[in-house]
């Protein structure tokens, strides 16, 4: 490749020196953890900054996914395999159908465990790979990028909203072009790294706590937690089924016997368990509000 004179980059709070881990090589190990965990204690204060946009971002999302509509995380490189993450996070943890919450990462799924940095570089690339999602005004598309000037991210997310897709950004940086290019720029200053310039380290953190918020709000406002509850979680392995047994007893109250007994009544079917039993109703009943209810938990119960 081309080498390039610094640029604007070298301004960019996530690439300065911090002074605070200056001599960080020649730290002890509990020395070095201390720094790490005092720099790591900014990110909640940092985050606590932006929680109107946050909420703002899951108002998009909740009304997207209402609509039958997709949220499409998009980032390259630590940004993309977060998104990456939350998104084949929420089928386990909500039952989500896979194409509900996606995304898109530069280098396609052998960058999520090899580094594929060269395409991060490309706005023809970043616009290609959205433009085969085929974006539309049902979706939201969320970019991730610390420095929030990956061309390959916003690439995407322009394309994206040229088409009509709610964009919401999440970066590290104030006044960037992928905030620009967002609906809802979320701006959280992390501050420089204790390794300069190591993004996965703070600026990733803050960016998996939003992901972390916005698809556990928008999912939880939707019907697909009870309480604080998992409700719609499936009994596929020994942990599992030991943890919808006791859900099922904290609403219920009923044993763990008689738990069992009222999930395999259900098909074991958390949400028609739960709907059978505090409703009173039937199996048949029961996934004719579920469905009349789309999904929630609590609407069923009520008969709306």
């Amino acid at each position: 490749m081309r080498y390039k004179p610094a640029n604007d980059t070298a301004n960019l709070r996530t690439e300065r020196p911090n002074p605070v881990s200056a001599d960080l090589d020649i730290k002890s190990p509990l020395e070095i953890v201390e720094i790490i965990n005092r720099e790591d204690q900014r990110v909640a204060k940092a985050v606590k900054k932006v929680l109107p946009q946050i909420a703002e971002a899951i108002a998009l999302v909740e009304s997207a996914l209402r609509r039958g509509g997709r949220l499409i995380y998009v980032g390259t490189g630590t940004s993309g395999r977060i998104g990456a993450l939350d998104a084949s996070e929420c089928p386990p943890t909500f039952n989500t159908r896979p194409e509900q919450v996606q995304y898109l990462i530069a280098g396609g799924e052998q960058a999520l465990a090899n580094a594929v940095e060269a395409s991060e570089d490309s706005r023809e690339v970043g616009q290609a790979d959205m433009a085969k999602r085929k974006p539309g005004k049902k979706d939201v598309v969320i970019g991730l990028a610390a420095s929030g000037r990956t061309p390959y991210t916003i690439a995407a997310m322009e394309y994206a909203r040229r088409k009509g897709s709610k964009t919401v950004a999440i970066v590290c940086n104030p006044e960037s072009p992928l905030a620009d290019a967002a609906d809802v720029a979320i701006e959280v200053e992390v501050g420089p790294e204790v390794v300069s310039g190591s993004t996965r380290m703070k600026a990733g953190t803050a960016q998996k706590m939003i992901c972390n918020m916005i698809t556990t709000g928008a999912l939880t406002r939707l019907g697909y937690v009870y309480g604080n509850l998992m409700v719609n979680l499936h009994l596929k392995n020994q942990k599992l089924v030991e943890r919808g047994i006791r859900i099922v007893q904290q609403v219920t109250g009923l044993s763990a016997d008689d738990a069992i007994r009222l999930i395999e009544s259900a098909d074991e079917s958390l949400p028609i368990a739960l709907v059978m039993n505090e409703a009173g109703v039937s199996k048949t009943e029961a996934t004719k509000r579920l469905k009349k209810a789309g999904g929630s938990v609590r609407k069923a119960i009520a008969g709306r």
